[in-house]
């Protein structure tokens, strides 16, 4: 049996251990999604360089101003259309790393909140006569703690889907505008 503050040192190398854990898993993850923007990001610039060069070789090449403007308003319902894809990339990206991010939270925090639950009923066990009415406000204390948590956790849970909601009905909404705009040009 240890004592109570071995139990608290103990108790505090393990909170230590589980930030670092939390700050390691949130860290890979947000790398991860600077990883996959950076990724999105050189593709799209590399993509968006060839089409440029491409198009102003097409430009150079008309033979009339008619030709040229015809030409050049060919060109603006695939760019429309190339813009909207990246848009609709980066709000995927953006949205899974959230995502990632929110479980790897949920998940180290899940498992602090047990360790310091199973700590306080092993002090609960060893506590000296007298003590019951610091330990249930403690208890109670770290019960209200958790309810906070929950619920803060469900409030971001429900902005972060509103947003992403939003997000895609304005790519969506953007996209049918471009999509009627493109016949009226032709």
């Amino acid at each position: 049996m240890f004592s109570i503050p071995e139990q608290f040192s103990n108790a505090t190398k393990a909170n230590f251990e589980a930030q670092f854990a939390i700050f390691s898993a949130l860290s890979n993850k947000a790398f991860e999604g600077v990883e996959k923007l950076v990724d999105l990001n050189l593709t799209a610039a590399k993509a968006t360089l060839e089409e440029s060069s491409n198009t102003a070789k097409q430009l150079l090449s008309a033979k009339d101003p008619q030709e040229f403007f015809a030409l050049a308003s060919a060109q603006a319902q695939p760019t429309a259309e190339k813009t909207l894809a990246y848009g609709r990339h980066l709000a995927t990206i953006a949205s899974s790393t959230g995502a990632e991010f929110s479980k790897a939270a949920e998940t180290q925090i899940a498992e602090t909140n047990r360790k310091v639950i199973s700590l306080v009923e092993e002090v609960s066990k060893n506590a000296p006569a007298g003590s019951e009415n610091a330990i249930a406000l403690f208890k109670s204390a770290l019960g209200n703690a958790n309810a906070g948590y929950e619920q803060l956790t469900r409030t971001a849970k429900q902005a972060a889907e509103s947003m992403e909601s939003n997000v895609n009905q304005a790519v969506s909404q953007f996209t049918a505008a471009a999509a009627k705009a493109a016949p009226a040009r032709a």
